[in-house]
C-alpha cells in the first residue's frame, strides 16, 4: 500500500507542478495581452488627437477656399464693371472687396 500511495504522491506532484506551469503561462499571457491592449489605447488616443488636427485644418482649408472664391469673383465682377463702363459699380465693388480682405487679414 505504501507503493500505491508513494506512485499517487508523486502523480499529485507532477499534476500540481503541471498545473502551476500552466497558470504561470496564462499569467504571462494576461500580461501580455494587458501591454497590447495598452498600446492600442494609446495608438487609437493618438489617432484620435490627429483626426482631431485633420479636420481642424480641413475646416480652415474650406474657410480659406471659400475666402478666396469670394475675393475672385469681386475681382471678376470690378473687371466686368469696368469693361461696360459701370465705374461707380466698379468703385463701389472694388471698396466691398477692401473691406473683406481688411476682415480677413485680421
Amino acid at each position: 500500500m505504501s507503493k500505491a500511495r508513494s506512485s499517487m504522491q508523486i502523480k499529485h506532484k507532477k499534476a500540481r507542478r503541471h498545473v502551476k506551469a500552466k497558470c504561470r503561462v496564462e499569467l504571462k499571457e494576461r500580461k501580455s495581452i494587458k501591454e497590447a491592449q495598452s498600446q492600442v489605447r494609446e495608438k487609437l488616443a493618438a489617432v484620435g488627437m490627429e483626426c482631431q488636427v485633420l479636420q481642424e485644418e480641413t475646416k480652415l482649408m474650406i474657410q480659406r477656399s471659400a475666402s478666396t472664391q469670394l475675393r475672385l469673383s469681386l475681382m471678376f465682377n470690378i473687371i466686368k464693371a469696368r469693361e461696360d463702363g459701370d465705374f461707380d459699380k466698379a468703385a463701389h465693388i472694388t471698396i466691398l472687396l477692401r473691406e473683406i480682405i481688411a476682415t480677413d487679414d485680421m
